[in-house]
C-alpha cells in the first residue's frame, strides 16, 4: 500500500481523473464520472489500460456528490494507504498565477475573478476544487494552469492593439492548452534529441485545438489569445472571428451578449458548418457535402495559423501533432501535412497510417510527428513537487 495523488480535470457533466502515486511513478489508473446531473457512473482503466467494469453512481447527481463517490471509490481500494495531494487542472490562471499553486480560500477567491475569461471552463475547475475540500478539509490541493506555459512570450506577442490602459488591466494574449504543451516539450528530446531546442510547432488538435510555435522548447507564440474561442476552428468553437462581426449580431441581428455567447462555445465549429456533429470521426466517415466543408475549412485554417507561427519562428525544424485529433485522425495529419508542403514537409504515408511516432520521411527538412500528450502526469509532477 501506498501514498497516491489525486488528479482532477472537472467539466461541465463530467470528472476526470488519475491516480497516482506520491513518489515518481506512472499513472496506477485513470478513469472518469460521466453523466454528472443525470446517470453518473465511474469508467476506469487500469495500469496496463484494461477497462474495469463499469459502476453506477446513485445519487451523484451533483459534482460534489460524484467526488464523495470517487473518494469512497479510492478508500476502498487496497493498494493506496493514504491520498495525500489533489491536482487541479485550471484552465486560466490570468497574469498572476505562472506557476502550480497551493490553493487557499483566498487563492480560490481570486481564481474565481477569472472565471469571466474562461466561462465554460473555469466555474467547473473551481467547483472540483471547492467540493473536495468540504469533503476533505485536510487534503492539499495544487491548482496547475493551462495559461502558464505560455507566461514567459514576448511582450509582443501577448499585446494587443487596444488602449493600453485595457492592456495593463489585463486584457491581453494569454494562450491555453498549456499543460499539453509542457508535457510534449518535455518529451521532445527523446524523439528529435538536440533538434528539440530549435523551431518547433505543437498542434493540440482535439474538440478545443491550438497550435503553439516553441523555442528551446519554451512558447514563442500560441494561436489562442485572450479566451479559449481564438485561433482554430474547434469542435463547437468558432476560432478567431472578425469582432465586427460581435457588433452585427448585438446591433443588426438583436442579439443577446448571452446568446452570442452560446453560439460563439456552443453551436459553431465543426457543429456549426457541418450541421451535423462535433466529432471529427463522423465527419470523416460523412458522405455530405457540409461536413466535407466542415473538414476543408478545419484544415484550412491549421494551415494559415501554421504559416503564422512559423513566421514567428523564423523557421521550422519539427511539426508535432497531438491531441484526440492529432493523435488519431490520420487522414486530417495527411491534408495538413500536403497544404505545408511548401514549409519543407513531406510526409511518410506509410508511418503516418501506423501512427508514428515519426511520420515524416527520414530526409526531409523538417521531422514531422505524431505524439500523445499526458496532462494528468504534468499535474502529479506539480503535485510531487509541493508535498
Amino acid at each position: 500500500m501506498s501514498q497516491a495523488l489525486l488528479v482532477i480535470n472537472s467539466g461541465s457533466s463530467s470528472i476526470k481523473f488519475a491516480l497516482y502515486p506520491a513518489r515518481p511513478g506512472a499513472a496506477l489508473c485513470v478513469g472518469e464520472i460521466e453523466g454528472i446531473g443525470h446517470a453518473a457512473h465511474l469508467v476506469v482503466r487500469d495500469a496496463a489500460g484494461a477497462a474495469t467494469p463499469g459502476l453506477a453512481l446513485d445519487g451523484a447527481a451533483t459534482h460534489e456528490a460524484a467526488l464523495a463517490a470517487l473518494l469512497a471509490w479510492i478508500e476502498r481500494r487496497d493498494d493506496i494507504a493514504e491520498l495525500v495531494c489533489a491536482g487541479h487542472r485550471v484552465v486560466h490562471g490570468g497574469a498572476e498565477f505562472t506557476a502550480p499553486v497551493i490553493v487557499t480560500p483566498d487563492i480560490a477567491t481570486r481564481l474565481e475573478a477569472l472565471g469571466p475569461l474562461a466561462p465554460q471552463h473555469q466555474p467547473h475547475n473551481l467547483a472540483a476544487i471547492r467540493a473536495l475540500a468540504r469533503l476533505h478539509p485536510g487534503l492539499r490541493q495544487v491548482a496547475c494552469f493551462d495559461t502558464a506555459f505560455h507566461a514567459g512570450q514576448p511582450a509582443v506577442a501577448t499585446r494587443f492593439a487596444l488602449p493600453r490602459a485595457l492592456s495593463d488591466s489585463g486584457v491581453r494574449r494569454y494562450g491555453f492548452h498549456g499543460l499539453s504543451y509542457d508535457y510534449i516539450a518535455s518529451i521532445l528530446p527523446q524523439h528529435l534529441g538536440a533538434r528539440a531546442e530549435g523551431r518547433v510547432v505543437v498542434a493540440h488538435l482535439g474538440n478545443g485545438a491550438s497550435m503553439c510555435a516553441m523555442k528551446r522548447r519554451r512558447s514563442v507564440a500560441t494561436t489562442m489569445g485572450f479566451s479559449a474561442l481564438d485561433g482554430l476552428m474547434m469542435g463547437t468553437r468558432c476560432g478567431a472571428l472578425d469582432p465586427g462581426v460581435i457588433l452585427y449580431l448585438l446591433e443588426q441581428r438583436g442579439m443577446s451578449s448571452a446568446e452570442i455567447g452560446q453560439m460563439l462555445y456552443r453551436q459553431s465549429g465543426l457543429l456549426g458548418v457541418s450541421g451535423e456533429s462535433e466529432d471529427m470521426r463522423e465527419l470523416l466517415a460523412s458522405t455530405s457535402r457540409h461536413a466535407a466543408e466542415a473538414i476543408e475549412l478545419f484544415v484550412y485554417r491549421i494551415g494559415r495559423e501554421l504559416g503564422s507561427l512559423v513566421a514567428a519562428l523564423g523557421g521550422l525544424d519539427a511539426l508535432v501533432f497531438t491531441g484526440g485529433i492529432g493523435e488519431h485522425a490520420a487522414e486530417i495529419r495527411a491534408r495538413v501535412c500536403r497544404q505545408a508542403a511548401w514549409l519543407g514537409i513531406e510526409l511518410d504515408e506509410a508511418a503516418n497510417v501506423t501512427g508514428g511516432p515519426m511520420i515524416g520521411c527520414p530526409h526531409a527538412q523538417v521531422a514531422v510527428l505524431a505524439l500523445a500528450t499526458d496532462e494528468e502526469s504534468v499535474i502529479a509532477r506539480a503535485c510531487r513537487a509541493m508535498i
